[in-house]
């Protein structure tokens, strides 16, 4: 089979939708890479629980265990301040495969050094073992980020984000209960255990590592400085260039920031408020992070295989509404002590507190995921990894931020020189209902500056409700990067949001000016930067401006979408296409990729229906919509009558 027929037996297949996230787990591509991943964070967090396990094995005293819980964060995250900015240049100088087996054998390095602690029992070798941890992490994480535009492509960027997530989120919490049981199982082999099970773990990943194939320099004549400060704020900037790309840098930092504040407090709640053990608090960590895991995955289905903003402010209010019947499911102290989890679990409310803490974080999963696809998506390839750097430093700043405030709004008051400062002395319930409320104004003032996030939610609520999607020849047919001229027909108002929907790249479409004004539809619209037009004899200044709009847009590698009908069909028929299309690629010669959709005369917002009739719920919602493409035309042969010949041949008689 040529690689032609292979292109066009994708094509006519029944449907993109039997693709998803889970088939990439089969590929060589990006199995071998979120294998290290995971088993990065596995092997980190069994080897922090395995110190807190010496040292109730060792029996030191609770002011020494406190001294370490709080000196271990501390030194883990402190390479995030000093090395980010050098992590993010090599990231973007190195060849990344290179790097990640780099950095996987640093970790053997590392983890033999804290073999030798525990094997000797001794403290200082051990954190002294950690924070070169935090150093490898550091290096880790701009090439983990910046590995996955360069393999895969943006239709799957949300998917395999959420796989990303799910698997650090999971190997958390099965790398804490495993470190935890290391000294509780094996008793006085504990030492000898913990010291084979890191050294086996990073092992492992560096074997897993070199299976990971070539992902090329993002930058590779980058001259790297080695200061900190200045090289710091340099990353900081160009993490801040763009709006959109800065405001989900900061929307990641407040998901840290949300869960440090949730997850610090969860030891103490779980005894506290909720009247159980130890076991139950691995319980709540387990549906907190189950949930995260789960709402990563159910990313892709939500977004339809594209990067969809639309599901961060959906993500956020769902957190906040959570969080705020977490406060009122348990406001006081438990009605027993000592519960199991299965005792738990009998108590009246608390299948409540269980659905609350699921629900914080299933749409935690939903607000963090598009996000970095988000980020990914829009930053230059040569840029990604230094603007991965600059998330971790401001990410680092957040949680220190939340770990401390967690602390200082629980006390009573704080003595300073002599000095009483009254503090608000709050539960941790109260608190929940704080962070509720500093999620949402938080929430309201990105979408405020960001409206583009508002935007696509609205539209994807709406086209979710509405239609039933089916979308063909999309991702073989639409190029990943680059510029190009979408053509398609036009049967309703909601034609443009339909494949802005559809398709995984931001689209600049071109309306008819007086559709772009349609009262509320207009803020969706503008804001999605539409290019309005009209006729020659309508408005000559309007239609020159758009063509100028669309010359610019294509100048700068974007995709423009056009319906060349000029206007919504009466009928459901296709109308001759206009030579708008024509006098464009004159300007500017662009791959045209034709593109029809199918099954929208009979459903919402067409001229099938009068204008009350498409304000009452019409003969057919949530109707079936398919959105086709096909292969990209040579500009030199896309004339206005070719291009319709093809969407007539692709939309067929199913108008």
């Amino acid at each position: 089979m040529t690689q032609d027929e292979s292109k066009h037996q994708s094509h006519t297949a029944p449907t993109e939708r039997r693709h998803n996230q889970f088939e990439l787990l089969r590929q060589r591509r990006f199995l071998p890479f979120f294998l290290v991943q995971a088993l990065g964070a596995f092997n980190d967090n069994v080897y922090r629980q395995a110190i807190i396990g010496l040292l109730f094995w060792l029996g030191v005293s609770p002011e020494q265990r406190t001294l370490y819980t709080n000196l271990a964060p501390a030194l883990f995250i402190l390479p995030y301040f000093l090395f980010s900015a050098t992590a993010g240049q090599i990231a973007e100088k190195l060849e990344k495969s290179r790097l990640i087996r780099i950095t996987t054998a640093m970790e053997i390095g590392i983890m033999s050094l804290a073999a030798v602690g525990f094997l000797t029992q001794n403290m200082t070798v051990l954190l002294v073992a950690l924070f070169a941890t935090g150093v490898q992490s550091t290096l880790f994480g701009p090439v983990k980020y910046s590995l996955m535009p360069s393999v895969l492509k943006p239709e799957e960027l949300t998917g395999g984000n959420g796989l990303v997530e799910m698997g650090t989120s999971i190997s958390i919490l099965t790398g804490m209960i495993a470190g935890g049981l290391i000294f509780k199982l094996a008793g006085d082999h504990g030492p000898v255990v913990a010291a084979t099970a890191i050294i086996a773990l990073a092992i492992t990943g560096n074997l897993i590592s070199r299976l990971i194939p070539r992902a090329e320099a993002g930058a590779p004549d980058l001259k790297i400085h080695l200061n900190p400060i200045p090289e710091s704020l340099a990353v900081l900037r160009l993490a801040k260039k763009q709006l959109a790309v800065r405001n989900a840098v900061l929307g990641v930092s407040w998901f840290w920031f949300v869960g440090t504040m949730l997850t610090a407090q969860l030891p103490t709640y779980a005894e506290v408020n909720l009247g159980g053990a130890e076991t139950l608090y691995l319980f709540v960590l387990a549906l907190f992070s189950v949930g995260t895991g789960l709402g990563s995955l159910l990313c892709e289905k939500l977004s339809a295989r594209t990067v969809e903003i639309g599901l961060v402010p959906l993500g956020a209010f769902g957190m906040s509404a959570f969080l705020f019947d977490l406060y009122f499911a348990r406001t006081g102290a438990p009605p027993a002590t000592g519960l199991s989890v299965a005792a738990f679990l009998q108590q009246p409310g608390s299948w409540r507190i269980v659905l609350d803490l699921t629900g914080v974080g299933l749409f935690t999963g939903f607000f963090v995921v598009p996000l970095f696809a988000l980020i990914q998506s829009r930053t230059p390839r040569g840029e990604i990894a230094r603007v991965i750097a600059g998330l971790n430093i401001q990410n680092s700043g957040f949680v220190v931020l939340a770990a401390v405030l967690g602390v200082v709004l629980q006390m009573a008051a704080l003595n300073v020189f002599g000095l009483r400062i009254p503090l608000p002395d709050w539960s941790i319930p109260q608190l929940f209902l704080a962070l509720a409320v500093a999620n949402t104004l938080v929430a309201l003032w990105i979408f405020t500056i960001v409206p583009e996030f508002l935007m696509r939610f609205l539209s994807w609520v709406l086209v979710r409700t509405l239609y039933r999607l089916r979308v063909r020849g999309i991702e073989a047919h639409v190029p990943d990067e680059g510029p190009a001229l979408i053509v398609c027909n036009h049967v309703s108002y909601m034609d443009a949001l339909i494949l802005a929907a559809s398709i995984p790249r931001p689209v600049r479409f071109v309306m008819y000016y007086k559709i772009f004004n349609i009262p509320v539809m207009r803020w969706i619209f503008r804001t999605a930067k539409a290019i309005p037009i009209a006729g020659a004899r309508e408005n000559p200044e309007i239609m020159q401006r758009a063509f100028d709009e669309i010359d610019a847009a294509l100048a700068d590698g974007q995709i423009v979408g056009i319906f060349p009908e000029g206007a919504l069909t009466k009928d459901g028929e296709i109308a001759a296409f206009k030579s708008g299309v024509e006098r464009i690629l004159e300007r500017r010669p662009v791959p045209v990729v034709p593109m029809a959709l199918r099954g929208m005369w009979t459903s919402m917002w067409s001229r099938r229906d009068t204008r009350l009739g498409r304000m009452r719920v019409p003969r057919r919602f949530r109707a079936h919509v398919d959105v086709i493409a096909d292969p990209p035309f040579d500009p030199a042969s896309a004339s206005a009558e070719v291009l319709e010949a093809k969407v007539r041949e692709l939309r067929g008689s199913a108008a």
